[in-house]
């Protein structure tokens, strides 16, 4: 049986509220700050993984860089080329595990964001997922990671919460475990009376525990930030940034 992020029902299920409205339109202002962060130049080749249905490729696409979009998705990935096609962008979108998917040192920049990191149970793929990114990445490349951080969810911490979209009715219920290590979530979902039901587990870091990881695999000049704006990661932080630049 495959895991949640495994799972294709899982994201088709939860796609109208992972992907809503807001969040694509909040695409132009995340890609703003990514390039303000790391002063990417113009029309460099820039990797995004997992990009799910490209909303950030695209954007990236529009301003005239040389984007690859990768995510293991296909429905996503179908979404995201159906969208360049209407606006004839020539972003490249494949299909692959980010544990496997590795160009060496073809991108100036490799970007992680939405919470994408973390989702194996063995630590050690975790790392190899850092170490893609690094492999990935010319010399001098720089990588942008954007997640909830586990200080930032300490604090807003909530064991259940729901809401509506469209008529669907989505549920979370949520259970810190291993020493605010890990965390498995139930996902519902209720439309029209029929219910589906997931376990969405992943691997909490604080920003001290993943800039350590990142530095561990071989990128230098690891720092956090409290948003893509480049706000400070202290107690007023929204959302965990790292960058991290290769050598």
């Amino acid at each position: 049986m495959p895991t949640w992020h495994e799972d294709d029902c899982f994201w088709e299920t939860f796609a109208p509220t992972m992907f809503r409205e807001e969040r694509m339109v909040a695409a132009v202002a995340d890609v703003d700050g990514v390039l303000a962060l790391t002063e990417t130049p113009a029309g460099a080749a820039i990797l995004d993984l997992p990009c799910g249905p490209g909303r950030h490729s695209l954007e990236l696409g529009r301003r005239g860089y040389e984007v690859t979009g990768v995510d293991r998705t296909a429905r996503h990935l179908d979404r995201a080329r159906e969208a360049a096609a209407a606006e004839g962008l020539p972003v490249e979108f494949l299909q692959a595990d980010m544990r496997e998917f590795c160009r060496p040192e073809a991108f100036e920049l490799v970007i992680n964001l939405f919470t994408s990191f973390g989702y194996f149970e063995d630590p050690a793929e975790d790392r190899q997922v850092a170490r893609n990114f690094l492999d990935c990445l010319k010399p001098g490349g720089k990588v942008v990671m954007e997640l909830t951080g586990k200080e930032i969810l300490a604090r807003i911490f909530r064991p259940s919460d729901w809401q509506e979209v469209d008529g669907v009715l989505y549920l979370q219920e949520r259970r810190v475990c291993d020493d605010w290590g890990w965390i498995e979530n139930r996902w519902i979902a209720v439309r029209d009376g029929q219910r589906r039901d997931f376990c969405v587990a992943h691997r909490l870091y604080s920003a001290t525990e993943l800039k350590a990881l990142l530095r561990d695999v071989g990128f230098v000049e690891v720092r956090a930030f409290g948003s893509l704006a480049g706000e400070p990661y202290d107690e007023k932080a929204r959302r965990l940034v790292i960058l991290g630049e290769k050598v």
